[in-house]
């Protein structure tokens, strides 16, 4: 089975914006000037905005890919609240928690909460 441009795309979209991720973490203690830290974080806001368009415009041709769509979601899903939680229990222990990572945590779970609904009261 040939993957179709589509697919090839996210594909290489998904790698760059996890590269840039790495980069902001600096783990080749490169030298982050303010100048390359601003191209870093445009490129970073860029391909995260061709992220999204892609994952926003997903359809699913049959049952089968809508299946696979929403395991693929519910994985994604349930690793970032398993990380998120995963901070906050870490950084509970110094009793100091970040606040970005409680509210990134209560906006993925009234973002859920909100499309459950959706989907509920829509049908």
């Amino acid at each position: 089975m040939t993957p179709n441009k589509s697919f090839t795309r996210e594909i290489v979209i998904s790698l760059l914006l996890l590269a840039f991720i790495i980069l902001f973490c600096n783990p080749l203690n490169i030298l982050m000037t303010p100048v390359m830290l601003m191209w870093v974080t445009a490129c970073f806001i860029a391909c995260f905005a061709l992220f999204a368009a892609f994952v926003w415009q997903e359809r699913a041709r049959d049952e089968r890919e809508a299946v696979n769509s929403m395991a693929a979601g519910r994985t994604a899903f349930l690793t970032g609240v398993g990380v998120l939680v995963i901070g906050i229990v870490y950084q509970a222990r110094s009793h100091e928690i970040d606040p970005w990572l409680l509210l990134a945590l209560g906006m993925m779970v009234a973002a859920k909460m909100a499309s459950v609904l959706y989907e509920y009261f829509r049908s």
